[in-house]
């Protein structure tokens, strides 16, 4: 078992390590931010990765103070929910009631791969491979459906 600080230690240098794995990928080098995350330009609307020891999650999240809005961000996300998939090998995961370690009840969609564990370090370029992947396929699908909310909402 790791300590707290170790743990800590370790999670800093697995985000460090994705970090310049990023920066290798060529769909990358030209962005002055590598990835949108909490950049969407939707309010209530991130971009997640997370490393966890079940495995490699990266998550788009609908977190609007609004429950109507949030509930027509999501209707919209849905409706369009094969753009949104579209490059992606497997359906999207849509959770309408996940319950954050807070407390508080999101919508997540997202993509995962089991069978990873943050605690293994052998494991780290698996990580950072789905990671990176798959953020780009979000943030590209995203992007196509944002276009049309800015249109229809605009």
């Amino acid at each position: 078992m790791y300590s707290k600080d170790e743990v800590r230690d370790l999670k800093k240098r697995f985000w460090d390590g994705l970090s310049a794995y990023a920066e290798n990928y060529p769909e990358l080098s030209n962005r002055r931010h590598k990835f949108m995350l909490h950049n969407t330009r939707l309010k209530g609307v991130t971009m997640k990765f997370d490393a966890t020891r079940d495995g490699a999650y990266v998550i788009l999240e609908i977190d609007h103070r609004s429950e109507e809005q949030q509930e027509k961000l999501y209707n919209h996300f849905l409706e369009n929910r094969e753009l949104l998939e579209m490059a992606f090998e497997e359906p999207l995961v849509w959770d309408t009631r996940y319950v954050k370690e807070c407390g508080k009840q999101v919508i997540r969609i997202y993509c995962m791969q089991s069978g990873l564990d943050i605690h293994r370090q052998e494991q780290w370029n698996d990580f950072y491979a789905f990671l990176v992947a798959n953020m780009i396929r979000l943030e590209k699908g995203f992007v196509q459906v944002k276009a049309i909310w800015d249109m229809w909402e605009g």
